[in-house]
């Protein structure tokens, strides 16, 4: 089988992106993202995708092109429509899944959905099928699901994926699949996760039909700044050699990072600004999480700062982050009063005073809480043997 429908790199995931930025980006990523659009739709034959993005008001209506895109896609389905009656005369079970795997791709690529779909199922269902064929199936509707953003379809499909990889599923495509999990695990805030995956795969990232290696550590190291510590962050992340490698595709992330773990939080404050605008803005996957991300990302530098300080003028504060008094009052305010920062804000005195929770204090509540919980189950199971 050749390479792609191996792993059935159509749709390209890189037009569903472009066409996100060209709804959510500034006016010259909107630019770029709708020339990547129209040259990958004529590149690749996309004659339903065109319709619908040309419905849906992302394109202007182009008869011309439609009707060029429609005999061109129909001329091939033509094509493997034959080669698929060939096989059925002429060759084995395992040609004849292959040949209606390629043409089950292309019905992915020209943007035929259900079709797509229902093609995939088809094989995958059969009794003739081979392991790696019902894997690289599972991958191909695992493709669709994330270019059509369908939340359900992509944890059904991964769920089956993880059933059919523990039945013998090769290196690669383990790899794959863990690659897959870490971006829907970020399109669905679950950092945690994702930075676990992104961790477990860096040094073997072999997915560029999922994104370019610099996006997939944008993404990757994003979701490490929220949840890892300080010294992680710095160790598995900033210092990781495949980091290293890109960090020139995402200059903004980069220094984002380094100025925090630097405590150059004035810096830190410009790059930040710039991930928003450069990265989290167009991100089919993190757009909806970039207040949450910036919001977390703010909290963590405001207790790095305080952490240092028993006490600090709020002006100092102000010129450590490169913002007016104002600014930093409203926002440790607010954090403050939501419980995210553990100090008191002196209006009179102009200054903020710490006052760190007393953990050994929570552990020794924490014991006997659990303690009490211990003790009635204790009562509990000695009443039913007594009965």
């Amino acid at each position: 089988m050749s390479e792609g429908a191996i792993f059935a790199k159509k749709p390209e995931l890189a037009l569903a992106q472009s066409k996100f930025a060209a709804l959510n980006g500034t006016p010259q990523q909107r630019e770029d993202a709708l020339r990547k659009l129209v040259d990958g739709i004529k590149q690749d034959k996309m004659a339903a995708f065109h319709a619908q993005l040309v419905t849906e008001g992302v394109l202007g209506k182009n008869a011309a092109l439609q009707k060029e895109l429609n005999a061109a896609s129909e001329a091939e389905l033509v094509s493997l429509d034959k080669k698929v009656e060939e096989a059925k005369e002429e060759e084995g079970d395992l040609e004849q899944n292959e040949s209606c795997i390629h043409r089950a791709v292309f019905l992915a690529q020209i943007g035929e959905e259900e079709k797509a779909h229902a093609a995939y199922e088809d094989i995958l269902q059969r009794a003739t099928t081979t392991l790696n064929q019902k894997l690289d199936i599972v991958f191909g509707k695992l493709r669709l699901a994330l270019f059509y953003s369908k939340p359900q379809v992509i944890q059904k499909e991964i769920k089956r994926a993880h059933e059919l990889v523990d039945k013998g599923g090769d290196w690669d495509r383990r790899n794959r699949l863990k690659a897959i999990e870490c971006i829907w695990h970020c399109s669905q805030r679950q950092f945690k996760e994702a930075s676990t995956l992104f961790i477990e795969c860096l040094s073997t990232f072999a997915s560029p039909e999922l994104m370019p290696m610099s996006e997939f550590i944008c993404h990757g190291a994003l979701a490490c700044a929220v949840v890892m510590t300080r010294s992680e962050i710095k160790k598995k992340v900033i210092d990781a050699p495949e980091v290293v490698e890109v960090v020139g595709a995402i200059p903004n992330v980069d220094k984002m990072l380094r100025s925090l773990y630097d405590c150059r939080y004035a810096d830190f404050f410009v790059a930040l600004a710039g991930v928003e605008t450069d990265h989290l803005s167009v991100s089919r996957y993190l757009f909806v999480h970039r207040r949450f991300l910036t919001r977390e990302m703010r909290i963590r530098s405001y207790a790095q700062l305080l952490e240092s300080y028993l006490s600090l003028t709020i002006k100092s504060m102000a010129d450590s982050f490169g913002v007016t008094q104002e600014f930093i009052d409203e926002e440790l305010s607010r954090f403050v009063a939501a419980g995210r920062l553990h100090c008191v804000i002196d209006k009179v005195g102009g200054i903020v005073v710490t006052n760190r929770p007393d953990t050994k204090n929570a552990q020794y509540q924490g014991m006997i809480k659990q303690g009490d919980i211990l003790l009635n189950r204790i009562q509990k199971l000695s009443g039913i043997i007594s009965m």
